[in-house]
């Protein structure tokens, strides 16, 4: 076990190792640092958090490579095989602690950049909910409208009426006439129908959009709480 040869191979094989990982992260982050083609403003928040995210995912590699090369050194050193502990600037041990400065200091830099954007694509997540249910409110008053101008048309319902009569409609057209003709003698027995019906429709609008947002804002705590 004592074979210095298999020590100064050992260690050796750790530098190696350490140093492959290192390096293969840095490109890594090279690449990924690279934006999207065609990205605009409104997506680069968005680009930031999942850059911070997949950076943080990939953080421990270029950590365990640091470990591996000082391990490399630790085993030299304690065989004999080191050069005593003298470190140079442009020793390999140096460096590694000098990179794992920088590391920390970029991921101590990169916490609260990451929160302020992880915040703004909250904030346009809610915002993109709010819209989405907005323009089904706006349907649901205008559909609503459509309905009370239906019922106090006589013209039209009697025109609805020659439709289902004459013949000329057979299949699902003729359902949906059909339809539409047994909806109006609903609300007419019970006016206060459409009512409740546009306030169920409403309900259910709150409740998805209040899913949602605690849907957007989960994820944007899991996000902070995985990164940082």
């Amino acid at each position: 076990m004592n074979n210095p040869a298999f020590t100064a191979f050992t260690a050796l094989a750790l530098k190696a190792v350490g140093v492959v990982m290192i390096v293969s992260s840095l490109v890594d982050y090279i690449i990924l640092a690279i934006p999207p083609q065609g990205l605009g403003a409104d997506g680069l928040p968005g680009w930031l958090v999942n850059l911070t995210g997949q950076i943080s995912d990939r953080g421990i590699i270029p950590m365990i490579g640091i470990v591996l090369i000082v391990g490399g050194f630790w085993i030299a050193d304690s065989a004999g095989a080191g050069g005593g502990d003298r470190v140079s600037a442009f020793d390999l041990r140096f460096l590694s602690f000098v990179l794992a400065g920088l590391l920390g200091l970029m991921f101590l830099l990169a916490i609260p950049l990451h929160l302020v954007n992880l915040q703004r694509t909250r904030n346009e997540a809610i915002q993109q909910i709010d819209q989405s249910v907005n323009v089904a409110e706006t349907q649901i008053e205008s559909q609503s409208e459509q309905l009370n101008q239906l019922l106090q048309d006589e013209t039209r319902i009697s025109e609805l009426d020659r439709a289902i009569a004459s013949g000329q409609f057979a299949g699902p057209q003729l359902e949906q006439l059909q339809n539409i003709r047994q909806q109006i003698d609903q609300l007419r027995a019970d006016p206060a129908l459409l009512d409740n019906q546009i306030e169920e429709a409403r309900t259910q609008l709150r409740e998805r959009r209040q899913q949602a947002e605690s849907r957007a804002r989960g994820t944007a705590i899991k996000t902070a709480i995985r990164t940082t």
